[in-house]
């Protein structure tokens, strides 16, 4: 993926793009939900997977409720003995549970899963760069 990262970026203007202008707003409030959205993006948009599309619609304002996957999330879900093991490879079943399990985890705490996210995150690095 690295390798290929600019191509797919270049290469994704032909949906985002229209007579040189941005249409990403229109194209994404023209789902019925963010998990809509998100499955558009990861079908249409070569190279993005859930973990990129959750963190696109973040942060464009249009999925406050999707789980950003990433390691310090998984890691942090087997601390909390919510799962056994980190997995190694995660398919779009794998990421749904875990997603729907660490997103009833931030509601078990009373927290938005956004800012669980952001704790974690905190948690493992030690400072927040916002």
């Amino acid at each position: 993926f690295k390798n290929k990262k600019a191509e797919y970026i270049i290469n994704s203007r032909a949906i985002f793009l229209e007579a040189g202008m941005p249409r990403v707003k229109p194209i994404i409030s023209g789902f019925k939900s963010p998990e809509e959205a998100r499955e558009f993006l990861v079908k249409d948009v070569k190279g993005m997977g859930y973990k990129e599309a959750s963190h696109f619609l973040r942060n464009i304002g249009f999925g406050e409720n999707l789980a950003i996957l990433d390691r310090h999330i998984l890691k942090n879900l087997k601390f909390l003995g919510k799962i056994k093991d980190v997995p190694k490879s995660i398919s779009r079943k794998i990421y749904m549970e875990l997603e729907k399990l660490f997103l009833k985890t931030a509601e078990e705490l009373g927290i938005p899963s956004s800012h669980l996210d952001l704790l974690l995150w905190y948690k493992e690095a030690g400072e927040v760069f916002k």
